[in-house]
């Protein structure tokens, strides 16, 4: 398993932390993503055989959220 913190600008509140984690859920290989409101974090648990970080970056980025 391999840690990744990124920061997402939109990630502040309610709506967009339920869809950004059913977005990053989803993904094969990702096996844990939590966004923490007060500052837009997100901490992911990857499977770094199965998915890759620029692959989660390519996700958020066309998904219309704005990586900080």
């Amino acid at each position: 398993m391999r840690n990744m913190t990124l920061y997402v600008a939109e990630a502040k509140s309610e709506p967009f932390i339920h869809e950004l984690e059913a977005l990053l859920l989803a993904e094969p290989g990702v096996e844990r993503a939590l966004v923490v409101v007060e500052d837009g974090k997100i901490k992911l648990e990857l499977d770094e055989i199965k998915i890759k970080e620029s692959h989660i970056v390519q996700l958020i980025e066309e998904a219309g959220y704005h990586i900080a």
